[in-house]
């Protein structure tokens, strides 16, 4: 049984939608999934609608339901998915490029919504907005019960980064593009501001699609990749999105170990999300460590500041992305990215229906990179 449609202020334009969209609501640790219909959804005048074609589990995703990740409930998990535009507002959105967004353009999405208008919005910090919304953490009711990648369709606010998509692309190969692709994009670009990575050794920890995406992108850019990971199925990927060096590390707080290549690296992606101090240690003198995507709550980092001082380190802390990122990381994904082995990451695909099932496939050991969910399928 679905909510009364309620217009909340603001909101003009009310859509039906016939079937009645279907929602997985999540209710807590524990817990299944439970179905929810949705049979229309009101309209800002800047929000859109889409229908979704596809959406991926996350790690995060996969950690807010075993209870390491507090969330407010009941939510609708899920942030990584590619759609198709079916309603806009009255008054229009605009996607990223500038042009005004049709219904029937095939999109991606960001994973948070900003105001565009705080300090933080308007010193290009989106992301970290002070009235930030997001996709797949926000409490259902507020802003709706389409509010996570987990149902048949998502209502996008106004302040969501639309990025139009190749119709050529796999939706296997997009849905991941505004989370593990843009933030692994906006790692080494980060990187790249500081060092030319061209011939540059590039030490990624965490063979996750995070890792391997930023392994890419550095190839790409001419960067002499190393990758550390304690799971050899994991590891078995690097090889493949052009890593150079890898080798399994059990231990990733371990004292470091030669992974092959001959000069320390200048620059470090951590992306695993529990190696931050094995990363500045191994860093060279003069270079710098992005920490990228996600800590656990408990993660506390000790740091020698004088080792970090006098070898000039810079540490850069990253989460989510820009509109910029996004558009980049597509392009990357449309171009480039085509020789590396994107499509084979979504190594299982489910029904919206299984979710509960696809969430426990992604905890356990060996699990794909991403496994994917369909509606209808």
């Amino acid at each position: 049984m679905g909510t009364l449609l309620i217009r909340p202020p603001g909101h003009r334009r009310d859509v039906a939608l016939r079937p009645a969209a279907t929602a997985m609501v999540w209710i807590g640790e524990g817990h299944a999934h439970e179905t929810i219909a949705v049979p229309g959804v009101a309209l800002g005048d800047h929000d859109a609608l889409v229908a979704v074609e596809m959406s991926t589990v996350c790690a995060s995703d996969v950690r807010t339901v075993l209870g390491q990740a507090p969330s407010p409930t009941p939510l609708v998990l899920g942030h990584e998915s590619v759609g198709r535009v079916i309603a806009i507002g009255d008054a229009g959105v605009t996607a990223v490029d500038g042009g005004p967004l049709r219904i029937g353009d095939r999109v991606v999405w960001s994973a948070t919504v900003s105001c565009d208008a705080c300090d933080r919005c308007l010193a290009g910090l989106t992301q970290k907005c002070r009235t930030l919304g997001a996709y797949g953490r926000d409490r259902i009711g507020i802003h709706g019960d389409l509010t996570g990648a987990f149902s048949t369709h998502m209502q996008l606010r106004a302040g969501t980064r639309i990025v139009r998509v190749p119709e050529s692309l796999p939706a296997a190969v997009l849905s991941p593009a505004s989370c593990a692709t843009a933030t692994a994009w906006a790692a080494v670009s980060r990187a790249a501001r500081d060092h030319d990575l061209d011939g540059a050794v590039v030490r990624i920890y965490g063979a996750g699609l995070v890792g391997l995406s930023a392994a890419a992108i550095a190839v790409e850019q001419g960067a002499l990749v190393e990758m550390v990971d304690p799971d050899p199925v994991r590891l078995a990927w690097a090889s493949r999105f052009g890593a150079r060096h890898h080798r399994v590390e059990h231990d990733l707080d371990s004292p470091d170990a030669s992974t092959g290549a001959d000069a320390a690296p200048v620059v470090v992606i951590e992306t695993s999300g529990c190696a931050a101090a094995k990363a500045i240690d191994s860093v060279a003198a003069g270079g710098i460590v992005v920490l990228a995507g996600e800590y656990l709550p408990a993660s506390v980092l000790g740091l020698d500041a004088e080792s970090l001082v006098s070898r000039l380190v810079t540490v850069v802390g990253l989460r989510g992305c820009t509109g910029a990122d996004l558009v980049e990381a597509v392009a990357f994904l449309a171009g480039r990215g085509r020789a590396y082995p994107f499509a084979e990451a979504v190594g299982d695909v489910r029904s919206l229906a299984e979710i509960d099932e696809a969430i426990a496939a992604a905890s356990a050991p060996g699990a794909p990179l991403r496994i994917g969910l369909v509606p209808g399928r």
